[in-house]
């Protein structure tokens, strides 16, 4: 019997890898990492532990020689998103950290032609499409078109796969030529319309399967069973602080809750200013809101549990933090609490990643969605 030689994991190259969150979820559809960078040494440690291997390289992307790069069919780069979020200063590309992009792309330029992934993924906020009225998107778009790679822009958000309200852009380039298609698509919403008609740009639309519903619930079977005598629950003063706080509509929510005496239930709350005040406000469903780092301006995350006529509140753990960006099994032991959530809170969540890994990426860098693909699928 003859003996079929096993297809190579197609081979990835990871930019701002951060802990490895991307990693996680290209590895879920066959991918292999074969070169990893971030700037931080905090991530990078946690990035280590993780996968024990040496793919990652802490350095500044600036300092990225492409020579040294291995041969990769895709390059992910989850670049800094702090001047383009909505929690950050809005100055766009031209900020100090998210112009680390051109960094990354320069780092592609340097590459000879023929050598350049034959697919790339930028992963950031959605707050890139409205950065100074398109004109950052745009950008970016003619960016990679320069580079020879058509664009497609999907937007996801990662409350289709866990109970975290965190939508995400993901700008994907083909260099080779792909196949029209031209139907709606949940994960490119109207916005994306004005870049695919702008004539200007070389984009491209490829046939999805439809994604999972978002999740209505969930949150409490992500979070960690603390027990009642646990220093992090807030005590008496605490909590009655943070009810005071909260406007008319807020409370009557809370005590609506308070009252259920089937079941506790679980909601997230953050700590806002309102006309100069700091206020409490909680989330309306048991999902939990987008998890953030202090870096951009937003305070942490509180959970509330609530029932039995009663209504406990705590800090979210890092634990937790790891569990909404579906990566439960991620080895944090040994790291600080505060390290964890800064590490979680700057990254991408791993069944989003899976998904479009195995869905558009694995059969992307495969060919199969080219034009001639097509044609041999068409005629059996």
């Amino acid at each position: 019997m003859p003996v079929i030689p096993l297809r190579p994991r197609p081979r990835v190259l990871e930019f701002f890898a951060g802990v490895g969150l991307a990693r996680m979820g290209l590895d879920s559809a066959g991918f292999e990492t074969a070169w990893a960078n971030d700037i931080s040494d905090d991530k990078a440690a946690m990035y280590r532990a993780q996968f024990e291997d040496d793919v990652m390289e802490v350095a500044d992307v600036n300092d990225i020689k492409a020579a040294d790069l291995p041969r990769a069919d895709l390059a992910w780069a989850s670049s800094p998103c702090t001047d383009l979020s909505l929690a950050g200063n809005r100055t766009g590309l031209a900020g100090a950290e998210s112009s680390a992009f051109y960094a990354f792309t320069a780092v592609l330029r340097a590459l000879p032609d023929d050598e350049r992934p034959a697919a790339l993924v930028l992963e950031n906020v959605i707050g890139l499409s409205t950065s100074h009225g398109g004109d950052d998107l745009t950008a970016a778009i003619r960016e990679f078109n320069e580079l020879g790679y058509s664009v497609d822009v999907l937007a996801i958000d990662a409350r289709r796969f866990v109970p975290q309200s965190r939508p995400r852009m993901f700008i994907i380039g083909s260099r080779k030529p792909v196949a029209a298609d031209e139907s709606e698509h949940p994960l490119r919403p109207a916005w994306t319309e004005a870049f695919f008609n702008d004539p200007t740009l070389d984009t491209h639309r490829v046939p999805l399967p439809a994604p999972p519903n978002y999740l209505a619930d969930g949150l409490g079977d992500k979070l960690q069973k603390v027990p009642n005598d646990d220093p992090r629950w807030w005590d008496v003063e605490r909590v009655r602080s943070f009810v005071d706080s909260m406007s008319p509509v807020q409370r009557e929510r809370l005590d609506k809750l308070r009252r259920q005496n089937r079941r506790y239930q679980w909601r997230t709350a953050y700590r806002r200013t309102r006309k100069g005040v700091a206020v409490w406000e909680m989330r309306p469903d048991e999902v939990s809101g987008c998890l953030r780092t202090a870096r951009g301006g937003s305070s942490k995350q509180a959970v509330v549990r609530m029932g039995y006529g009663k209504v406990d509140v705590r800090w979210m753990t890092g634990a937790e933090y790891a569990a909404l960006m579906g990566a439960d099994e991620y080895k944090i032991d040994g790291f600080r609490d505060n390290q964890v959530q800064f590490a979680f809170g700057d990254a991408v969540a791993v069944p989003a990643v899976g998904w479009l890994a195995e869905n558009y990426l694995k059969p992307l860098v495969a060919g199969e969605f080219s034009a001639a693909a097509e044609d041999a699928a068409a005629h059996g």
